[in-house]
């Protein structure tokens, strides 16, 4: 096992939903205003995914008064509160850069509906039991054996 892998899965979050480029979702961040902390959300579709392990991160665009904005967000990063998928988007590209030309209804990502949305969150399921049930063993490893008494 490498030293960084195994720091990155002490480090980072366990609890994140799979995420995908086309998907519209809420990220909770963080806000610091002066002495005072809020969590602001902000609605947009995932435009591209970069990194792995704990360096990922999601570049998220949405539509402001009719400007664009787009934020880069690291899924593990301790301002990012939060990220709930509202929308499985359904496209055939690893980077959605082209939006950033379209205006109007033509930035529309079509909706993932039926028969795969369901096996989407079949296979989440699995997942995250598979890495609790990873981190239970791991947990059990670890510990010492408090019953055995050492004579010498």
């Amino acid at each position: 096992m490498d030293l960084l892998d195994q720091i990155e899965r002490e480090l980072g979050k366990t609890d994140l939903p799979t995420v995908r480029v086309g998907d519209t979702v809420e990220v909770h961040y963080l806000i610091s205003e002066g002495d005072k902390e809020r969590v602001q959300l902000f609605v947009g579709t995932i435009i591209a995914l970069a990194g792995r392990g704990l360096r990922r991160t999601v570049k998220v665009r949405r539509i402001v008064q009719g400007e664009g904005v787009e934020r880069t967000f690291p899924i593990h990063g301790p301002r990012v509160k939060d990220m709930v998928v509202t929308r499985r988007g359904d496209v055939r590209r690893a980077k959605l850069f082209y939006l950033r030309d379209r205006v109007g209804k033509k930035t529309r990502v079509k909706e993932l509906l039926g028969e795969k949305v369901r096996r989407d969150r079949l296979e989440e399921k699995a997942r995250r039991q598979a890495m609790s049930d990873a981190a239970n063993a791991a947990e059990e490893t670890s510990a010492p054996d408090q019953g055995a008494a050492v004579e010498s």
